[in-house]
């Protein structure tokens, strides 16, 4: 199957620190590439894959220097998808909206993964007008805010089962691993960590939106003995952080999509003690892979316990739920049932089939773009 995966421009894929998004995508390419499928990847020109790249934008937003209009760039990925759509058989979308009016007009099969949060204004309207988008959620969750939304099941990230290493000794420490925002909790992991007695080790990235927040609430506590702040891993310093920890510290205050860092830390054997909310019941196995708790009182009586969890069995259910192989099987079964689809809409005979049809088709979409700017509420 002829498989083209679009990816977000803030971040090289795989990223060269924090991002998640990337990171999966990375992951399922490799898998997508060893089931023997043709994969192309859109992306930054500072990513490094094993599918053919395309790359759209020569280094990635984020740390790309000087630093690049990001509106441009994503005029260049969308201007890029036009041109080369009738190439693939699947289309898979992990931007969000971006792409719905134009993909919608190609007439290319495709589907979209959010990754982000769906609980926002403007949401449900923007869903409605694309009636027919197929979309992918990463729980069960995450869809609940868009029940109108055409979704086509749920598929659980999945990383490869030899990209971190277990230890099956009991770690010395409590791990936050994270955005530095207040809605992931990093004040009530130091607070938890701090009624339990145990050292806390931080390994997260500041947003620039963030860094007030930082100064303020985090800083002052940050002592650099019971609380040490390591700043960004990478994947090569990942496995010592998070293996080394007696357990990873969860304590969400929204609702989490899928939370990347629980099915991580649960390949080096290590369990998580998380806040219910979110995805946190579908990806954590009470009493066997951590403990979900309602909050931190209950999180430092969960560090008391752990003594009963068998990071062996924490290893084993990630063995069995979260690989990379098993998200790329899932997605190949959702992309073979819209390739044989037999609606119109992804009939291939009405594709752009030459260069100067699919600049139409990217000029009527940009076109539509603007109505629908126009018609938004100023």
């Amino acid at each position: 199957m002829r498989i083209a995966q679009i990816a977000p421009l803030a971040e090289s894929v795989p990223p060269k620190l924090y991002g998640g998004t990337e990171r999966v995508i990375a992951w399922l390419i490799d898998e997508l590439v060893e089931l023997g499928h043709d994969v192309t990847l859109f992306a930054s020109g500072d990513s490094a894959t094993r599918a053919k790249l395309v790359p759209v934008w020569p280094r990635s937003l984020r740390l790309g220097r000087p630093r690049s209009d990001p509106i441009a760039a994503q005029a260049a990925l969308l201007e890029t998808i036009a041109q080369q759509a009738a190439n693939f058989d699947i289309i898979h979308a992990h931007i969000d909206w971006l792409h719905l009016p134009l993909l919608s007009r190609l007439r290319v099969p495709f589907l979209t993964t959010p990754h982000g949060r769906l609980d926002l204004p403007g949401l449900p309207d923007l869903v409605r007008r694309f009636p027919d988008a197929p979309f992918i959620s990463i729980s069960n969750n995450q869809r609940k805010p868009l029940s109108d939304a055409n979704w086509l099941g749920t598929v659980y990230h999945g990383l490869p089962d030899n990209s971190l290493r277990p230890t099956f000794e009991p770690g010395s420490y409590l791990a936050f691993l994270g955005r530095l925002t207040a809605d992931k909790g990093p004040e009530a992991a130091i607070r938890i960590a701090r009624a339990a007695g145990m050292p806390l080790h931080i390994a997260a990235k500041l947003p620039r939106g963030e860094r007030g927040y930082f100064k303020d609430q985090l800083e002052p506590q940050i002592d650099g003995t019971q609380v040490q702040l390591t700043g960004e891993v990478n994947d090569a310093t990942k496995e010592k952080f998070l293996a080394g920890a007696a357990a990873l510290l969860f304590p969400i205050d929204w609702p989490e999509p899928f939370g990347l860092v629980m099915i991580e830390a649960m390949a080096c054997g290590t369990p998580v003690i998380a806040f219910r909310s979110g995805s946190v019941p579908e990806v954590i196995d009470h009493g066997t892979t951590g403990f979900i708790v309602a909050g931190e009182d209950e999180a430092v009586q969960a560090i008391r316990r752990l003594g009963e969890l068998d990071r062996r069995k924490v290893r084993a259910q990630f063995e069995q739920r979260f690989t990379a192989k098993r998200m790329a099987q899932e997605y190949v079964r959702h992309y073979e049932t819209l390739v044989t689809a037999k609606s119109p809409s992804f009939d291939h005979s009405v594709v752009p089939a030459d260069a100067e049809r699919r600049r139409t088709s990217s000029h009527d979409f940009f076109r539509s773009l603007g109505e629908l700017q126009e018609e938004s509420p100023k």
